[in-house]
């Protein structure tokens, strides 16, 4: 099950010189505070995980996600980790509808 933000431990790293803090979703995916509106990204990138998630969803293999996007080095794991978190996000908000699909 997802948690909520505020059980989440607020990271600050120096990377570049430049303090960069996170809550961290998982090894790879993060919330950054004031990156990209907060929204998930891929840690230490300004790479959304929906741009991901949407590519995907269009028929994009991750090989094609991987060279697309070869420059910022995301790891294929990370990756499977933003399907990962999606789905659990996905089966959580199902599982808060039922009643109403009962």
């Amino acid at each position: 099950m997802l948690k909520t933000l505020e059980s989440y431990e607020l990271i600050q790293e120096q990377v570049a010189g430049e303090l960069y803090a996170y809550y961290p979703l998982g090894e790879y995916v993060v919330l950054a505070p004031g990156i990209c509106g907060g929204r998930p990204t891929f840690k230490y990138t300004r790479l959304e995980t929906s741009v991901v998630l949407a590519d995907i969803a269009a028929g994009y293999s991750i090989d094609e996600i991987l060279q697309d996007f070869e420059l910022s080095d995301l790891p294929r794991a990370a990756i499977l980790e933003a399907i990962d978190l999606a789905n659990q996000a996905f089966l959580q908000t199902t599982q808060n509808l039922l009643p109403l699909a009962v």
